[in-house]
């Protein structure tokens, strides 16, 4: 029986996000993308996450999702057969970063949802694929399929998350830790901060590369995934 793989999609993101990797990996697991939309806390996320994964699984999450698959670890460690952290961090929110979130709320009920998309979507790729006509396109259907009352409910999900450095030191599965060298939002250092603390981790990092490495980069995402799957 094929082993499961859990991806995790980032914030205003879905099962679009892991399109390139589930081409390249379909073939070999089960792939089953975990379902962020409904509830506005992290730690529910994961129990939802929970209830619909088998009994053990391969956990992959790219930003929020880096979030939800270190709230599972929390949840249910023995669950997991080995981890991947893709343009994320373990840290909690800091004070300002919750007043930004407290201010995108605010403009997406107030009916400026595409304002504040167009805002992330400067900051979420390496400059130079800004004017990419197809990977916008992605980006631009996946805000669509969210929409602001899911957006919102993230929001506030990624504000309730715990800080959870303190845990990465037992965490005991092959571990992998990818970030693109541009990322603006969860910056390098914060992914060899994890590597770091995580015992074995493996960091790779990929050159020429934001926020959103699935999508950007997907050959070296699917080449570390793929020999993390083989640890």
């Amino acid at each position: 029986m094929a082993e499961t793989l859990v991806l995790a999609p980032g914030l205003n993101c879905n099962a679009r996000l892991f399109e390139p990797q589930i081409a390249a990996l379909g073939a070999g697991y089960e792939i089953l993308v975990a379902d962020h939309t409904g509830d506005d806390t992290v730690a529910a996320i994961a129990r939802r996450l929970l209830e619909r994964a088998p009994e053990t699984f391969a956990l992959a999450g790219l930003s929020m999702g880096g979030y939800i698959a270190l709230e599972v670890m929390r949840q249910a460690p023995g669950r997991v057969t080995r981890l991947a952290l893709l343009d994320t961090n373990a840290r909690a929110d800091t004070d300002e970063q919750r007043r930004n979130r407290e201010r995108e709320i605010a403009l997406a009920q107030a009916g400026r949802f595409a304002k504040v998309c167009e805002a992330r979507w400067e900051k979420s790729v390496h400059p130079d694929r800004r004017s990419d006509l197809e990977l916008r396109r992605v980006y631009d259907l996946m805000v669509q399929e969210t929409g602001p009352e899911v957006f919102v409910r993230q929001l506030r999900a990624i504000m309730s998350r715990r800080d959870s450095r303190p845990m990465l030191p037992a965490v005991d599965v092959p571990t992998l830790i990818v970030v693109g060298e541009e990322d603006a939002l969860t910056p390098p250092d914060q992914a060899r901060e994890m590597a770091g603390l995580i015992p074995g981790a493996n960091l790779v990092a990929v050159p020429r590369c934001g926020h959103l490495a699935t999508l950007e980069r997907p050959q070296a995402v699917n080449a570390a995934l793929a020999a993390w799957l083989r640890s």
